[in-house]
């Protein structure tokens, strides 16, 4: 295929398409008369040998094709987008942008508040706009980089994206005040034998991985989708949960537990800010990842504080 004998603007009427399936509306909404975007139909029907939209009595539904299209085409128009709002200067304290960033609440927690307070000081203009980590961040990381402007994770579960080191941080176990068996510290028998409360995602693969090789398979009670409800789902019960340091310090004392440090040399974590490479070179970016880096580099150090 010559990308260069295609005409970029049909992915704009595309999307339209194949989103409002409706040749009216779709035209409406990126501005063109209704024979125009039918034209436009007309060359991806022929472009994809299909027809995309097949009516179904009184309105049209995606073919097969269309479907596998409706993702990729979304994808497709956010890198363009993206990649045509590049700049090759920025000012941060007369821009105004939003930034968003996928991330977990741990990583907003320990890190994203900070980095709010500091734009919030630098570049007044500026917004972000934190979103959840979907599940499917390990199996599709090329659409979520290519739909955001960055992805806060710690290595050892994405990788062949361009990365900055942000800080870093240890895993710690988080009891209860007033548990009945762990008195000043766990042993690994303790691990095996005790309920646990997880975080149902994969972000601690490697924290997860290492306990395999211990031999340690925890006893799962309660899975939740927030590090920050572990602490609260451990207070006042037998379980145990594995925490990064800096947000198990954060929480105990809002949450009747206490910090306990693992029967063994856990791995470390090293967080990350992930970008697609259409950003490397935009300034805004830059900037952006320049700014995380600073504030990361002045956190205290997680046995500091």
């Amino acid at each position: 295929m010559n990308l260069a004998r295609l005409d970029l603007n049909l992915v704009v009427a595309l999307r339209a398409l194949l989103e409002e399936r409706n040749v009216t509306r779709a035209g409406q909404r990126v501005g063109l008369s209704q024979p125009a975007m039918s034209a436009a139909l007309a060359r991806l029907r022929r472009h994809f040998d299909d027809d995309l939209l097949a009516r179904v009595g009184g309105h049209y539904e995606l073919t097969a094709l269309g479907q596998v299209l409706l993702d990729r085409t979304s994808t497709a128009y956010d890198v363009l987008e993206r990649l045509f709002a590049s700049q090759a200067d920025f000012d941060p304290a007369r821009e105004s942008r939003e930034f968003k960033l996928i991330a977990s609440d741990y990583a907003v927690s320990v890190f994203g508040a900070e980095l709010a307070r500091v734009i919030h000081e630098e570049a007044p203009g500026i917004r972000l706009r934190f979103a959840q980590t979907p599940t499917t961040v390990v199996d599709d990381t090329a659409t979520l980089l290519s739909a955001t402007d960055g992805l806060l994770m710690p290595h050892g579960v994405i990788s062949d994206f361009p990365a900055t080191d942000l800080y870093d941080d240890r895993w710690v176990f988080v009891v209860a005040d007033d548990h009945p068996s762990v008195d000043g510290r766990l042993t690994r028998q303790d691990l095996a034998r005790l309920p646990w409360v997880t975080y149902q995602r994969t972000y601690d693969a490697p924290a997860v991985r290492q306990l395999g090789m211990l031999g340690i398979e925890p006893r799962v009670e309660v899975s939740v989708d927030s590090f920050q409800l572990l602490p609260l789902l451990v207070a006042g019960t037998r379980r145990i949960a594995l925490v990064q340091a800096r947000l198990a310090r954060l929480l105990a004392p809002l949450s009747a537990v206490r910090v306990v440090e693992p029967p063994y040399e856990a791995v470390p974590l090293r967080e990350a800010l992930w970008w697609h490479p259409v950003h490397t070179h935009d300034a805004a970016h830059i900037w952006l990842r320049e700014t995380a880096a600073r504030v990361g580099a002045r956190l205290p150090r997680a046995d500091e504080e």
